[in-house]
């Protein structure tokens, strides 16, 4: 096996490639923020990537992220939920993550928002866009979220908004993925000018395994990055 085989020889490969990204467009290599996403991976992996002075790190479900969180206890770990989430997980969230980076409609504010008042604690989030035609794509509407920052501000104080997050369209085509994360430092700049009270912009979360660096070139604050680190994911088959 060679050195870039490994988990230490991908992660150093990667934070090479952001810096390189960060050149090319102006930009310090401390401006973008890593998020390594170990979802569907074992907590060996995670331990390995811990171990390497990685301390946050990404989850799609709430009942992986409980699992892992339980095994890693009193360890420091920040667990980040990028994936899409039903209301009824909820509860799941309130209690168990840092940070969720797809808040997408108002109901699930509503419903973080109560269970986090229980919990008695605040959630960082970051309002996912969708800013591509793709049906698997979720996010709420550029249109809607002016309005939905002010709700949140007004009505769910738990909820402590960071920024925006997007997924790019799926596409052979670099300027249609350029367009997906152009469209969303566009929005941001302009939500900026409204200057919403209780309310951080500073954040945009827009970048993956295989696009990362056009991400950075326009604008990404923080990139989501899994298999160029951990390797490729085995799915279990369905049933």
């Amino acid at each position: 096996m060679t050195a870039v085989d490994t988990l230490a020889g991908r992660l150093a490969r990667i934070q090479q490639r952001i810096a390189q990204a960060c050149e090319r467009a102006g930009r310090a290599p401390d401006s973008v923020t890593l998020l390594p996403v170990s979802k569907t991976f074992e907590v060996d992996a995670v331990r390995e990537a811990m171990a390497l002075g990685l301390t946050r790190f990404g989850e799609n479900k709430t009942q992986e992220l409980r699992q892992k969180a339980a095994a890693l206890a009193g360890q420091g770990v920040q667990w980040v939920l990028i994936g899409h989430l039903q209301t009824n997980k909820a509860k799941d969230a309130a209690r168990d993550a840092t940070e969720l980076q797809s808040l997408d409609r108002a109901d699930l504010a509503e419903a973080l928002h109560r269970r986090l008042v229980n919990e008695g604690r605040t959630l960082d989030v970051l309002v996912q866009v969708k800013t591509s035609s793709e049906p698997s794509k979720f996010g709420m509407d550029a249109a809607e979220v002016p309005a939905f920052l002010r709700r949140i501000a007004t009505e769910f104080p738990t909820l402590r908004v960071q920024g925006l997050m997007t997924m790019a369209v799926n596409s052979p085509d670099p300027a249609e993925v350029r367009a997906c994360f152009r469209a969303l430092r566009e929005l941001r700049d302009q939500l900026r000018q409204d200057a919403i009270e209780d309310v951080s912009l500073d954040r945009l979360s827009m970048g993956m395994s295989g696009d990362f660096e056009l991400a950075i070139e326009e604008g990404s604050t923080e990139v989501r990055i899994g298999t160029a680190i951990f390797g490729v994911r085995s799915y279990p088959d369905p049933q």
